[in-house]
């Protein structure tokens, strides 16, 4: 069995296995084999335009760039983002049609991090998926919370936050569910 066939293999068990994320990954199918993040972090300045996976192969590299880039900016501490919420995003961000990047506010949060946002506000999880690197806080110069949200939503793919107060909108690849206004 050759390489491709057994990714291939590997890739329609996957689906088959998580379903829920596999209209994400529909979605990212005409991006003409390749799939790409842009991002800045206000929180430390760094901005990554980054394809990730090229013919239906994650590229480690550009996955342990965005880990590093996605990571908890008040203690400098790093787990692996899952590629699910990094194609959930991405493919909102087609649907969205625009050039501008996505504003990380957070990505990873420690333990430590998560129990003192936590303290400070009533929407921050006790079980947060930002804690097991599968969520991301975002937002887009041009682009309103319900206009991202709605593309996420699209996706149907993971979780999707309405946060119009603090102008964001919440991605992770938990159970498909949404809330906020």
């Amino acid at each position: 069995m050759t390489r491709r066939a057994l990714l291939g293999a590997f890739a329609a068990t996957t689906a088959s296995a998580a379903p829920y994320a596999a209209n994400a990954f529909g979605l990212l199918r005409g991006a003409g084999d390749i799939r790409r993040l842009k991002m800045h972090s206000a929180r430390t300045g760094e901005s990554i335009d980054m394809i990730y996976w090229i013919d239906g192969d994650y590229i480690r590299p550009a996955i342990q760039e965005i880990t590093y880039f996605m990571r908890d900016w008040r203690s400098d501490e790093t787990l692996d983002i899952d590629p699910r919420t990094v194609d959930i995003m991405a493919a909102s961000h087609n649907l969205l049609e625009t050039r501008q990047p996505y504003l990380l506010l957070s990505g990873y949060r420690s333990p430590a991090t998560n129990a003192m946002l936590r303290a400070r506000s009533s929407g921050v999880a006790r079980n947060s998926l930002h804690m097991q690197g599968q969520a991301a806080d975002l937002r887009i110069e041009g682009r309103s919370v319900r206009q991202v949200a709605a593309a996420a939503q699209s996706c149907n793919a993971g979780g999707v936050g309405r946060y119009s107060g603090s102008n964001f909108t919440h991605m992770d690849c938990g159970p498909v569910r949404s809330w906020g206004r």
